[in-house]
């Protein structure tokens, strides 16, 4: 398979592109979201020994979901500063330990979007949280402690990663 054109056919908050592809003598076009790469993160407070996540209004879902904290990499960003980044606008703590799990993509039949997930500790909530001035997010802070987190039942496929990691760092079988 090989990619003979790539034509931008939408820039906007996201961008679209149609693809030419060839394969095995036939040429067809795709479409590809270009989504850029994510970070997101299963945040542990040490102090309160709770999770925290998040739960807010997704265009994609078109309902509001409870999930771990997440965000976009910026433009000329480390992944571990844009996910410290996240961890302060959302939910309003600094990173006390970060730890990288996994990269993955999050719908590679046609989107280009990695999501890097990582663990992080935290242990003092400094600030109210709840999204960044501007950005139109609308974020509760959501507490699980890890007994009701693991029982939890997530629809977020980032959410059902982080959930399952947990579960095999803990050893629970379910």
């Amino acid at each position: 398979m090989k990619i003979t054109n790539r034509e931008k056919v939408y820039d906007g908050f996201f961008k679209m592109y149609e693809l030419t592809v060839e394969q095995n003598g036939h040429s067809y076009t795709r479409e590809q979201f270009d989504r850029g790469d994510a970070v997101a993160a299963l945040v542990f407070d040490t102090e309160d020994q709770q999770y925290v996540l998040t739960k807010q209004f997704r265009i994609g879902s078109e309902t509001e979901l409870v999930e771990i904290v997440a965000g976009m990499v910026d433009t000329g960003e480390a992944p571990e500063v844009s996910i410290a980044r996240e961890i302060e606008e959302e939910i309003g703590y600094h990173v006390n330990h970060i730890e990288h799990l996994y990269t993955f993509y999050s719908s590679p039949g046609g989107c280009t979007e990695r999501v890097l997930l990582y663990y992080a500790e935290v242990s003092h909530q400094h600030a109210a949280g709840g999204g960044k001035e501007g950005e139109h997010e609308n974020i509760e802070i959501v507490r699980y402690s890890p007994l009701e987190f693991d029982a939890e039942e997530f629809s977020d496929a980032k959410t059902i990663v982080a959930q399952l990691w947990m579960r095999l760092r803990k050893g629970i079988k379910k």
